[in-house]
């Protein structure tokens, strides 16, 4: 999975790639460490920790030597070795970003010849203070996101440091996203379009389709249960919607923060006999249910792209999802799924469910989109993202 799954696929690394770690190779790049807030293993660990994994795995495979560099989590050790690379863990959600800095610049986790930032919403401001060639990842722009997360006075000065103070620290910096839409963004923040790049995001073999649809209508949802994903909205488009399909199900696989409130929100509704949460669950039984679903869908209201949503897709299932940046980048409407503003969510919802043609339409486009995406692309995409800037330096 991304947000609700256990454990990850391994795929080897491609020629592609291998040409672009010999390029690194031959210009002294051997080592890069991997700033990141959270790994894969921490248990609010969603699709940025997915993807940051997925490409790492890749670089160890073929050659590089990694450290990922991240903040501390209960029951975590303090070092780690996953997938071929290096895990470091060392300082809380807040504590981490000065702590790594001084820990870089000390060498504390030993020499490293190239840097990768990835921000989530809060920057490491790494232009700032390494010397080495570096690259940043940006997932999504976090912008409305930062009022539920903070009190408001906190939340302002976040935005402001994302909105203002960013993008002159990283007016020279390559900033590389995983869609078209987020680099837009960007790019109306002030970033400049010569130093802002689009890597798409991969699928894992693993989701391809098999098994039958389910029986009743199924609607399955995937992702952390966090407030930016409103699976409260979610639930009122599904409760709309089954006065419609009133054989209708859903299944909301992930876990987080917004759980007690969910159920909460269920019994309320006395719907907890057709809404059920398992929490995280193991790959085998996500990609079960996702072959299973009829549709999947998110109420979403912030993405960089719909991760869930195109692994959805490559199992055949069609998404209906809210219409933002994010989701227009991993759902074409009306080709690959449905999009929709949040209030007509549920009518989408009952529209699919009752149009067995259109669904089995948009999820045979949905799968032939999906096997256009893969993790490789993506991990010889952002490593040479990071050749192309230390060639850069070298011509300087």
């Amino acid at each position: 999975m991304t947000e609700g799954v256990t454990e990850g696929v391994t795929e080897g690394a491609t020629e592609e790639l291998a040409e672009v770690v010999r390029d690194l190779a031959s210009l002294g790049v051997r080592r890069v460490h991997v700033l990141a807030w959270r790994d894969l293993d921490d248990a609010d660990a969603g699709g940025s920790e997915v993807h940051a994994d997925e490409v790492m795995r890749r670089w160890a495979a073929a050659g590089l030597e990694v450290v990922h560099r991240t903040s501390t989590a209960p029951g975590l050790p303090a070092t780690a070795q996953r997938n071929g690379y290096s895990v470091v863990r060392r300082g809380s959600r807040y504590s981490v970003f000065p702590r790594t800095m001084v820990a870089e610049l000390a060498h504390r986790m030993g020499p490293f010849d190239a840097l990768i930032e990835i921000w989530n919403g809060v920057p490491w401001l790494s232009p700032l203070w390494c010397r080495r060639p570096n690259i940043t990842v940006v997932h999504h722009v976090h912008d409305q996101m930062w009022e539920q997360m903070f009190p408001r006075p906190v939340a302002a000065v976040c935005r402001v440091i994302e909105t203002k103070i960013a993008p002159l620290a990283y007016r020279r910096t390559m900033v590389v996203s995983g869609s078209e839409s987020t680099t837009a963004h960007l790019r109306e923040l002030g970033y400049r379009a010569e130093r802002t790049r689009v890597v798409p995001y991969g699928v894992a073999a693993a989701y391809s389709p098999g098994g039958e649809r389910s029986s009743y209508p199924l609607v399955l949802s995937v992702g952390r249960l966090a407030p930016v994903k409103e699976h409260d909205l979610l639930i009122a488009a599904a409760l709309q919607a089954k006065e419609r399909v009133p054989a209708l199900r859903l299944v909301i696989v992930g876990s987080g923060p917004r759980r007690a409130a969910l159920e909460q929100l269920i019994a309320a509704h006395d719907a907890s006999d057709w809404i059920t949460m398992p929490g995280r669950i193991a790959l085998d039984e996500l990609i079960a249910l996702y072959r299973q679903a009829w549709l999947v869908a998110s109420a979403s209201r912030s993405e960089g792209w719909g991760l869930t949503l195109t692994e959805a897709a490559a199992c055949g299932t069609p998404a209906v999802a809210t219409d933002i940046a994010g989701h227009q980048c991993s759902v074409i409407d009306g080709v690959t799924g449905v999009l929709a503003p949040i209030e007509l969510l549920g009518e989408r919802i009952g529209d699919l469910l009752l149009d067995e043609k259109l669904r089995t339409t948009l999820g045979a486009q949905a799968l032939s989109r999906a096997r256009g995406l893969s993790w490789d692309s993506a991990a010889s995409g952002l490593l040479a993202a990071l050749r192309d800037e230390v060639r850069r330096r070298v011509n300087r």
